[in-house]
């Protein structure tokens, strides 16, 4: 009896703990993958590596990877990482696993979307489906919030490139709700980082790659404008740190700017950062400066009140 006993408090001991992995753990993000607006049809999602960068494509499941800190590092901040790619594959390691390893050092714990990939093949309305991957991951962070030593008034949003045009998104339409949530749980992240991101339409400065492979060939000018989010900004929009180069051919970093100024419009605290150099797609690390952007992004959401304990 004694001996069953001691089992079964050690079993009750090392529960509680399971969510506290030093090995990431990688979710389906629809429970039964039960993905909304998703069309039958074979899985035919590839994953390949060219120059040192990990690409997925084809993407028609949606996944999150889990990346929780030590226990004792942990300060309840959590941030969804949103990989980019153009809307035709997502970068998923130098933008999404190194990028949540180095917030799990910061004892935050972080999320890497692997959202789908607009295809008309796979969905009936490919323009709004990363969206609903955006959505449902930080409805997934916040219900799980209590598992995973999170407090859910400090889940934030991150995103590079295409996928900063999708965090973005995320943080500029939340009052539409384009997925199941009988609990009314908030979609609405509390902060966004954008990381040379697409954000607008605006012919002048759009990445036009992005827009075609989201809103197809031919999109009404409604829809540019929805999907241009420097236009979406309201005074609930949350508050925004921003990096980008002034030498980026593949995103012009006006993309950036407007986002910014249109924050400084309705009095959104934000910080942006533009680096003389750096191109485009530099993920963490930008070559031509000593300055690591993280550790600005570390301050700004220490100096928010989002990395206290």
């Amino acid at each position: 009896m004694k001996h069953l006993l001691l089992s079964l408090f050690l079993l009750s001991s090392v529960t509680p703990c399971l969510y506290s992995q030093k090995k990431p753990m990688e979710i389906p993000l629809y429970p039964n993958n039960n993905i909304p607006g998703n069309l039958p049809g074979p899985d035919e999602e590839t994953t390949s590596s060219e120059g040192g960068i990990v690409r997925v494509n084809k993407i028609r499941t949606p996944t999150l990877k889990v990346y929780l800190p030590a226990k004792e590092k942990a300060n309840g901040a959590a941030v969804v990482i949103c990989p980019g790619g153009g809307y035709s594959i997502v970068a998923i390691d130098h933008e999404g696993y190194k990028v949540a390893e180095k917030f799990n050092e910061m004892g935050v714990a972080a999320f890497v979307l692997k959202y789908r990939i607009p295809n008309i093949k796979n969905q009936k309305d490919p323009s709004i489906a990363p969206l609903q991957d955006a959505q449902q991951a930080i409805l997934t962070v916040r219900a799980n919030a209590q598992k995973w030593n999170i407090n859910p008034a400090r889940v934030g949003i991150m995103g590079f490139s295409a996928g900063g045009h999708l965090a973005s998104t995320a943080a500029t339409h939340f009052d539409r709700a384009l997925i199941s949530n009988p609990e009314k749980i908030s979609i609405r992240p509390d902060f966004a980082m954008l990381i040379y991101p697409v954000i607008s339409a605006d012919l002048s400065i759009t990445h036009s790659g992005s827009f075609k492979n989201l809103l197809g060939e031919n999109p009404s000018q409604e829809q540019l404008n929805l999907y241009s989010n420097e236009k979406q900004v309201t005074d609930q929009t949350p508050p925004a740190f921003l990096v980008h180069a002034s030498d980026d051919k593949g995103v012009n970093p006006n993309n950036s700017i407007v986002f910014y100024q249109a924050l400084l419009k309705h009095n959104i605290p934000a910080e942006i950062h533009i680096y003389q150099n750096g191109g485009h797609g530099f993920g963490m690390h930008n070559p031509t400066t000593k300055e690591e952007w993280i550790d600005r992004c570390q301050n700004w959401m220490d100096a928010n009140g989002w990395l206290k304990k």
